[in-house]
């Protein structure tokens, strides 16, 4: 029989771990219910107990999902699992993961722990857990630099003490694929009582080998993966869900195993999270890169046309590639907007904000010939953006730029109601309108990233930009679109600067 393969997503927690891609609940809920019209197992939704915001993200979601299991993460400290346990009340389906670090270096200098103590707090962890909710997963962090006898005395001591899933992570990124397989299979032949649960992974990017791993280990016995969309976390990233999901799928021959997933809703998944989170996705990405089924050669092209499977072993369909077009244009009436949001998992708390939402769509449909679910993505993420504490406010601008001129930029904008204007030159219209913003408020602040995407294809496309500032240690992404770039990196600017006027901080889960 073909077995099952469990898919654990951590978007909402590693994923969030991204500098600058902290999410607001409301991005958080629309995650979620994209990832539960994926298909989904387990969605990781928080730390609940880093911060007041991460635990009210938790327990919304948990609110709000009742197709996937919805989990929290906590430390294996009792106030963590206790404000878990308390965020994950609302669901349907519960699950509490707890970890603790497993490592001589991580015990030695980060816990300050014997080996002895690290398993007795191992194990009151998870009888903690066991206080909200049978499904209790335990992860041994870091352990690729764990000595195996003693990950095999804490994974014993924790499936004594009522843990269902055991997770192993590569959380460094250190292994390779032969050796991190080798060692799955090792500790599921020493482990007593292994048979009892479900072993999982969690592998990090550090090398480029986070999937390779996650299917090292799962050819070894492993029966859920823990991964991201697009493959974002901490540092390099996470295991990606779509590769681990598409090479199950494409290579049933070897895996013999089943998702749950729907695989015609990965590209629109991964075009919400690249929108939400400011992250774009690399053209050459697998899977959900622009270039993922095009083909240059015309060797490849003739192929292609000839037989599909010449060079292509997956259809771009079967992962949601042309499945998204949305045929609406300026006469296009509220009925066949309202549902279409619908579709994408799009809600509004208000008739007054679909209406401000309507009102949007008809401005950009006067300035675009078509519009796509990408466009409606950011047109929502736009207006969501505009209300993040809206210290600073884009009144209007103008920009020049010609040949053998200095480009100009005039920037006019309110900053805390009372409107300013100022004019700069830089070396091109981008930077003469920061600088214009700069001549203004005097943030102080470093521009890390300055980044250009457009939405959707042809001459008319909105452009997508992602700022990422910096400012004392803190670091915020800023997006904005626009059919006229210059216009969207102001946006973008200005939408940074107010997060980081706002203050919307939220403490690292492992500090």
């Amino acid at each position: 029989m073909t077995e099952k393969l469990i898919i654990f997503d951590t978007t909402l927690r590693d994923g969030e771990q991204s500098p600058g891609a902290a999410m607001t609940v409301d991005k958080k809920i629309r995650i979620a219910r994209q990832l539960e019209k994926l298909g989904v197992d387990i969605i990781e939704a928080g730390f609940a107990a880093a911060s007041p915001g991460d635990f009210e993200a938790v327990r919304s979601v948990a609110e709000s999902v009742k197709g996937s299991t919805v989990c929290s993460l906590a430390r294996a400290m009792e106030n963590d699992v206790r404000r878990a346990g308390e965020a994950i009340r609302p669901a349907s389906s519960g699950r509490i993961h707890t970890f603790i670090a497993t490592s001589p270096i991580h015990m030695q200098h980060k816990l300050r722990m014997t080996p002895d103590q690290v398993i007795e707090r191992a194990v009151s962890a998870v009888k903690w857990a066991q206080q909200y909710t049978d499904d209790v997963e335990f992860s041994a962090e870091d352990a690729v630099r764990s000595d195996m006898d003693f990950l095999v005395r804490v994974f014993d001591a924790v499936i004594k003490a009522g843990a269902k899933t055991l997770n192993v992570p590569d959380t460094v990124g250190y292994s390779i694929p032969a050796l991190w397989g080798e060692r799955i299979k090792q500790l599921i032949e020493r482990v007593p009582n292994s048979d009892k649960v479900i072993w999982s992974t969690h592998c990090h990017n550090d090398l480029g080998l986070a999937v390779a791993n996650s299917l090292a280990a799962v050819m070894n016995g492993v029966r859920q993966v823990e991964c991201t969309i697009n493959g974002l976390g901490e540092r390099a990233g996470n295991a990606s869900l779509e590769e681990i999901v598409m090479s199950v799928r494409t290579r049933r021959d070897v895996f013999n195993l089943e998702t749950r997933i729907d695989t015609r809703q990965i590209v629109p998944t991964s075009k919400l999270v690249s929108s939400i989170t400011g992250y774009p996705v690399q053209p050459n990405k697998a899977i959900v890169g622009a270039n993922a089924f095009a083909h240059e050669s015309g060797i490849h092209q003739d192929g292609v046309i000839k037989h599909r499977e010449t060079y292509e072993i997956m259809r771009a369909e079967d992962v949601g590639w042309n499945a998204n077009k949305l045929s609406l244009g300026k006469l296009s009436g509220r009925n066949a907007l309202r549902q279409r949001f619908a579709a994408l998992n799009i809600e509004f708390a208000s008739e007054e904000l679909f209406n401000a939402a309507f009102d949007r769509f008809k401005e950009l449909a006067d300035r675009k010939h078509e519009i796509f679910d990408e466009d409606l993505q950011a047109l929502v993420s736009d207006e969501a953006m505009a209300q993040v504490s809206e210290y600073y406010h884009l009144v209007a601008m103008g920009a020049h730029s010609e040949t053998g001129v200095l480009p100009v930029a005039r920037v006019v904008m309110s900053m805390d109601g009372v409107e300013h204007q100022a004019d700069a030159q830089g070396g091109g219209p981008v930077d003469a309108t920061f600088k214009a913003i700069e001549k203004i408020v005097r943030s102080g602040t470093k521009l890390q990233l300055y980044s250009v995407n457009n939405i959707t294809s042809g001459t008319d496309a909105q452009g997508e930009v992602t700022v990422r500032l910096s400012k004392d240690g803190r670091i915020v992404n800023g997006q904005g679109a626009d059919t006229d770039i210059v216009v969207a990196s102001a946006k973008a600017y200005l939408n940074a600067l107010n997060k980081l006027h706002g203050k919307q901080e939220r403490a690292h889960p492992q500090v």
